[in-house]
C-alpha cells in the first residue's frame, strides 16, 4: 500500500516536470499520506514520462531474449532511490533460486484461506465485472479467457492450485532476462514509499525500452521467507521490498483504474495522495 503511494508520488513528478512544475514530495506520518508541492520551473520531457500511458505489468511469457550492457545501466540507474537499492541478477542459476523462493511463497500463500479469498475478490473475470467495478485485476490480463463469475469462482477452487501456479511461475522466470530486486535500508514507512517510487522509475525505464515487467514478490509477501531471501541476497540487515521480473514479452489487455478524483485530493499547498 505505501508503495503504491511511491508509485502515484513518482509519476505526479515526472507529469509536473513536463507542464513546466518542480515537485517536492514528503510523507505525512500523521495522515499516512503523501504531499507533493509544485513550483514553477522550466518545463522538461523525459522518457519516463512518456513511458507512463505505456506501462504495465505483463503477466505472459517472455522471450528469454537477454538485455544488452546499456539497457541494465539504466535500468539499475532508475532503481537507485533515497535509502533504497536494487539488484538486477540475470544469471540462469540465480534465476533457478528466485523461482525456487516464489514457489515456497505460492505454497505457503495457497495454505492461507484469507490469501486466497482476497485473491478471489479482487479478479474481475469478464469485462461487465471490471466495468461496475471500475479496478481489480482483469482476467485476460493474465491470459485467461472471459468466463461468467460463477464460472471463473468455480474453476479457482476445483483448479487453482499452488502447484500450477508454481509450474507458470517458474516457466515465466525462466523466460525473463533479469529479476530485479528493490531492497531498502531501513524498514519503515519513508523507505516502503521511496521503493515504490524506485519500482516506478524502473518499470518506467523498461517500458521505455520496450520491455516487459512484471511482479514476482512472494518471496517478500510472504513474513517467513522475508529473512530468509535477504540473506540469499546477501544484503545483511536490508529490507526485500519488491522483486520484479523483465524482459522481452508481448502487450497484455490493461486492467481498468479508478477515476483521479478518487485517489487524490487538491488542497492548498500541494496534492495528497493517500491510502
Amino acid at each position: 500500500m505505501y508503495a503504491s503511494l511511491g508509485c502515484a508520488a513518482e509519476n505526479l513528478l515526472l507529469a509536473a516536470q513536463t507542464a513546466g512544475l518542480k515537485g517536492h514530495y514528503s510523507y505525512d506520518a500523521s495522515a499516512s499520506s503523501v504531499q507533493v508541492d509544485l513550483e514553477e520551473a522550466p518545463p522538461f520531457r523525459s522518457a519516463l514520462f512518456e513511458a507512463i500511458p505505456k506501462r504495465q505489468c505483463c503477466r505472459a511469457e517472455y522471450d528469454g531474449t537477454s538485455l544488452s550492457d546499456e539497457q541494465l545501466r539504466l535500468l539499475q540507474e532508475a532503481g537507485r532511490g533515497n535509502g533504497v537499492s536494487v539488484m538486477i541478477l540475470t544469471g540462469s542459476r540465480r534465476k533457478e533460486q528466485i523461482a525456487e523462493y516464489v514457489a515456497e511463497g505460492n505454497t505457503a500463500q495457497f495454505r492461507d484461506p484469507r490469501w486466497a479469498e482476497e485473491l478471489r475478490t479482487w479478479i474481475r473475470f469478464n469485462a461487465r465485472d471490471a466495468l461496475r467495478t471500475g479496478d481489480g485485476l482483469y482476467g485476460p490480463v493474465m491470459g485467461s479467457p472471459e468466463v461468467p463469475r460463477w464460472l471463473g469462482i468455480l474453476f479457482m477452487r476445483l483448479a487453482f492450485s499452488a502447484n500450477r501456479q508454481n509450474r507458470k511461475d517458474i516457466s515465466h522466470i525462466s523466460s525473463s532476462a533479469a529479476i530485479a530486486v528493490i531492497f531498502s535500508d531501513v524498514d519503515d514507512k519513508p523507505h516502503w514509499i521511496e521503493a515504490g517510487r524506485c519500482y516506478e522509475r524502473i518499470a518506467l525505464q523498461a517500458a521505455a525500452l520496450d520491455l516487459r515487467t512484471a511482479f514476482i514478490n512472494q518471496p517478500v509477501e510472504v513474513p517467513a521467507l522475508r529473512p530468509q531471501f535477504a540473506s540469499f541476497l546477501g544484503i545483511g540487515n536490508c529490507r526485500p521490498d519488491l522483486v520484479v521480473r523483465i524482459g522481452h514479452g508481448p502487450e497484455m489487455s490493461r486492467s481498468l483504474r479508478r477515476p483521479l478524483e478518487q485517489v487524490l485530493v487538491c488542497a492548498p499547498g500541494g496534492y495528497y495522495a493517500g491510502t
